[in-house]
């Protein structure tokens, strides 16, 4: 069998797009420290997990629903 090869630009595509991600999310961290309870870490830590866990209930209860 014959492996077929990543050109030279697909890789370089994947690790700008792995770059883009990875900026994106180091973004909306930052911002989420600055802004989200600063001067209290437990309640914020606390808040963004209530937060992401509701929007995994939602959006899987919506991909189920559009099945």
């Amino acid at each position: 069998m014959k492996k077929s090869k990543r050109s030279l630009k697909d890789i370089f595509y994947t690790i700008i797009i792995a770059f883009a991600i990875i900026s994106f999310w180091r973004g909306v961290w930052g911002i989420m420290d600055l802004y989200l309870f600063p001067e209290n870490l437990l309640m914020s830590f606390s808040i963004s997990i209530l937060i992401g866990a509701v929007i995994l209930y939602f959006t899987k209860n919506l991909l189920s629903s559009l099945k």
